[in-house]
């Protein structure tokens, strides 16, 4: 992904999803790796404009099935995104020039 102006405004998203067709879940992961940091295993972190949200949520919403598949959505504030910690085992990871990079 092409590094974004500095004027263009953009915020952190968790989405998380849960899907029940191999096929589209491995879709969805596709999609979201393209975005974003996966930091659960169907959990991901992405740093995110309007426009990229909003891009990237119809192509989610094209691969998902309504009355099977969920995906949630959670905007969080620039405080809070700041505030993110981690415990446990695996490799920290951070935003960095160009997007993510383990550390």
């Amino acid at each position: 992904m092409a590094p974004r102006p500095v004027s263009v405004p953009s915020h952190t998203w968790v989405i998380a999803y849960d899907i029940t067709d191999d096929r589209r879940r491995a879709q969805v992961a596709r999609v979201l790796e393209g975005h974003g940091l996966r930091v659960q295993w169907s959990v991901f972190e992405c740093r995110l404009n309007r426009t990229e949200i909003q891009r990237m949520r119809r192509r989610l919403l094209d691969l998902v099935e309504p009355g099977a598949d969920r995906l949630r959505f959670y905007p969080l504030c620039g405080p809070c995104s700041l505030r993110i910690s981690e415990q446990g085992l695996g490799a920290i990871e951070t935003e960095g020039e160009g997007g993510y990079r383990v550390i």
